[in-house]
């Protein structure tokens, strides 16, 4: 009989895991600029590679979801790594534009597998009072990742051209897509559900309720929000630095890489275990902090995407990307457990179908062809973001308003039952 492996070694492997996803997805944002040129695209059409990895990442997540609360896991999360990784690898191979959106729609469909599966094996794996730190750690990776992604992607073009960073970045996943088959993956729900215990299957009724739950609405259209804005802040991120503030490459992907690792580390760690220490003296913990830091992040963002002085903005940008990866582990732990046990693979996944169908799918393109449309003047583009991110922040203040309140009405409920 195989093995299980312990909770410590799944989460350890799957965020490394996660790491190569991030570093996958980040590699065109640290070389889209050398890219569009020798393509001879424009700023919208340069935003359309990140549609079309969106393409693949959203519209096969539903599917994968519906698998993943059926079939073995650990084979899909392998199939899912194959296909992200070979993907990566053959976009440096590409001839032509349209050979290299649809090599990026390949990556998404490799990475829609993964993070709709994953999140579910982890929840399995840890019980309630530790879910949330151990997805806390789980999306370190993301910050690690695209970090990896600016300065693995942005030296190796500088040094032998775009193709390269590609080709390397897509290599290491090859190898590893089969390190979970050797082992048993948890049973689902063990985490929650007593001995002997199973989930039933879930139907398409049950479907149908996530779309009427409305703390599981609320999460979700706020990261539609804060998704939209940091998609797009992510792939101009460098671009706005070279034009605006006329950095030369590869100072820029330099400049984000580094942000990456140490706002990325610290915002996320801190954020999660801020957010366990509040969700346990507030039901509503873990939505005070997606509302605070977002709307925290909304004048940070203002003032960096106006000031004229360089190090401002770079100071400022740095502040605005630390404050919106508080949220990281919060937003995945209220999607998982706003949701029941059995439909936690289809939560994840319909929560990804969202924010990328009406998130930053289009928000890098709809910021390029604003930017066209204003004179080439990016600067302009961009300051929609921070309206779209308060947005966001609005939403989940009313996450948080509508938790405590339903709290307080249970409470009543229990002392009035208590009375009689």
């Amino acid at each position: 009989m195989r093995k299980e492996l312990s909770p410590f070694w799944l989460l350890f492997i799957l965020t490394g895991l996660n790491l190569l996803n991030y570093l996958d997805r980040f590699v065109l944002n640290a070389v889209h600029t050398p890219l569009a040129q020798d393509f001879g695209i424009d700023y919208g059409d340069s935003g359309r590679t990140v549609t079309a990895f969106m393409i693949g990442y959203f519209a096969t997540s539903p599917f994968f979801g519906y698998l993943g609360d059926r079939l073995s896991r650990k084979w899909l999360i392998a199939f899912g790594i194959f296909v992200w990784s070979l993907g990566t690898l053959l976009t440096g191979f590409a001839s032509g534009f349209a050979t290299l959106l649809l090599f990026r729609v390949l990556v998404g469909l490799g990475e829609a597998s993964y993070a709709t599966i994953s999140h579910s094996l982890l929840s399995d794996a840890f019980g309630p009072t530790k879910r949330n730190n151990a997805l806390t750690v789980f999306y370190v990776a993301i910050p690690v990742g695209a970090a990896l992604g600016y300065l693995i992607g942005g030296e190796i073009s500088a040094h032998w051209g775009w193709r390269y960073a590609f080709i390397w970045a897509g290599l290491p996943g090859l190898l590893m897509a089969l390190v979970l088959l050797p082992f048993r993956e948890p049973r689902r729900g063990q985490a929650d559900l007593s001995e002997g215990q199973t989930l039933p299957k879930p139907t398409l009724k049950d479907y149908g309720k996530l779309f009427g739950n409305g703390k599981y609405q609320l999460v979700i259209w706020g990261y539609v929000a804060y998704t939209f804005a940091q998609g797009a802040f992510a792939f101009w991120g460098p671009t706005f630095l070279e034009t605006v503030h006329h950095l030369p490459a590869p100072k820029p992907d330099r400049f984000f890489g580094g942000v990456l690792v140490v706002a990325g580390l610290v915002g996320t760690l801190s954020g999660g275990f801020l957010a366990s220490a509040w969700q346990k003296k507030n039901p509503a913990g873990y939505a005070w902090l997606l509302a605070s830091a977002t709307l925290l992040a909304v004048p940070a963002a203002f003032a960096a995407l106006l000031a004229s002085n360089t190090i401002a903005a770079m100071s400022l940008l740095a502040v605005t990307m630390f404050l919106l990866f508080l949220s990281t582990g919060p937003i995945n732990t209220l999607i998982i457990e706003s949701v029941p046990v059995n439909l936690r693979a289809s939560a994840m996944a319909l929560s990804i179908f969202m924010i990328h169908l009406f998130g930053d799918m289009w928000s890098p393109e709809i910021v390029g062809r604003l930017a066209d449309a204003w004179g080439k003047d990016l600067q302009k583009g961009v300051l929609i973001l921070p309206g779209v991110l308060f947005i966001g922040g609005v939403l989940w203040l009313a996450l948080a308003l509508k938790t405590v309140s339903a709290a307080r009405a249970r409470m009543a409920a229990q002392s009035m039952a208590l009375r009689t």
